[in-house]
C-alpha cells in the first residue's frame, strides 16, 4: 500500500494539473457518486490535501472530493484527456482546459460537504500527518508517552493511523532499524534519549522518502549502489524486503516475522534494545 511520502507526491503532481483552475468536468466510475458530477463541474479547485493515506480535493462550493488510494489506486496526470493505455477501472476523473487528473483503481472515495470532513470515519481517528510541516518531535514524543500507546510495541503502533497519519510498513522497518530498536519494545521502556531519537527519525525519514522519492537507505550509499547497477528497489531501503542479506552496518543476516499480515524485517545485531 503506499504511504504518506508516494501519497504527497501524488498529491503534488494532482494540484498542479488541477489546484487554481475550474474543473470543465468531474466524472465519476462509481455510480453512487454519479449525482456528484454537475455539482462539481464548473467549480474551482482551491485545495489539494493529503491527511496520511488519505487525499482531499476541495472545491470552491463546499464539496471536497475523499480518495484514499487502498492498495491498488494510483493517480494519472497529463493533457485533458488524454488517457493513459492501461486496463485499470478509472474512477475519478477532473479535467480543465489544460490537464486531467485521473484516479484509477480506487474504491474508497467520496463527496463531503466541508462540515461532515471531521465526522468521516477515516478523516475523525487519523492522527497528526507525519509530512505537516507544523509536527515537531516533542509533540511525537508527547504522543509516544500517552496512556494509549506508551504500553504498546513500536511494531504496531507505527502503523497505526490513528498515531501518525502517513506511516507504513516499509517506514516502520526503516526507522526501527535506524533507531536500533526491536519491533516488541515499548515506548515507556525508552530513555527520553532514545524517544527523542525515534521520533527525531520518524520525521527525518518520511521527509527524506517523500524528497527522494522512496529512498530512506543512506542517500550517498544509494547512488553510490545505483551507479554501480543496483535497480532502485534494491538500493532504496536498510533492511526492508531484504531478508538473508548482510545489513550494511555490521554484516549479519537481516531477519524477517510476520506481524498482522506483514513481513516485519530487521537486523538482530543492530537492533538489540533492549538487550
Amino acid at each position: 500500500m503506499p504511504e504518506g511520502p508516494e501519497i504527497r507526491r501524488a498529491a503534488d503532481k494532482v494540484a498542479a494539473a488541477i489546484k487554481d483552475k475550474t474543473a470543465k468536468e468531474v466524472f465519476f466510475g462509481l455510480e453512487h457518486l454519479k449525482s456528484f458530477e454537475k455539482l462539481l463541474s464548473g467549480k474551482k479547485i482551491w485545495a489539494v490535501e493529503t491527511h496520511g493515506k488519505a487525499m482531499l480535493t476541495r472545491f470552491s462550493n463546499g464539496l471536497n472530493i475523499y480518495s484514499h488510494n487502498q492498495l491498488y489506486g494510483i493517480w494519472h496526470t497529463g493533457a485533458a484527456y488524454e488517457f493513459p493505455d492501461n486496463s485499470r477501472q478509472l474512477r475519478l476523473a477532473i479535467h480543465n482546459d489544460t490537464h486531467s487528473a485521473l484516479l484509477y483503481s480506487a474504491s474508497d472515495i467520496a463527496v463531503l460537504k466541508d462540515d461532515e470532513l471531521a465526522s468521516h470515519p477515516f478523516l475523525q481517528k487519523v492522527g497528526p500527518d507525519v509530512l505537516s510541516q507544523e509536527i515537531t518531535p516533542e509533540q511525537i514524543i508527547e504522543r509516544l508517552l500517552h496512556p494509549k500507546y506508551h504500553r504498546r510495541q513500536l511494531g504496531g503502533i507505527l502503523t497505526d493511523q490513528s498515531f501518525l497519519a502517513g506511516l507504513g510498513n516499509y517506514l516502520r522497518c526503516e526507522i526501527l532499524f535506524v533507531t536500533g530498536l526491536l519491533p516488541k519494545v515499548t515506548s515507556q521502556q525508552c530513555s527520553p534519549e532514545k524517544l527523542q531519537q525515534l521520533a527525531e527519525a520518524i520525521l527525518k525519514l518520511s521527509q527524506q522518502s517523500y524528497k527522494t522519492s522512496g529512498i530512506t537507505n543512506d542517500h550517498q550509499r544509494a547512488k553510490q549502489l545505483m551507479n554501480k547497477g543496483a535497480s532502485f528497489e534494491d538500493a532504496r531501503f536498510y533492511v526492508f524486503r531484504k531478508a538473508g542479506k548482510p545489513c550494511y552496518h555490521c554484516g549479519t543476516s537481516i531477519e524477517k516475522i510476520t506481524a498482522n499480515g506483514q513481513g516485519l524485517y530487521f537486523c538482530p545485531n543492530c537492533q538489540s534494545f533492549p538487550g
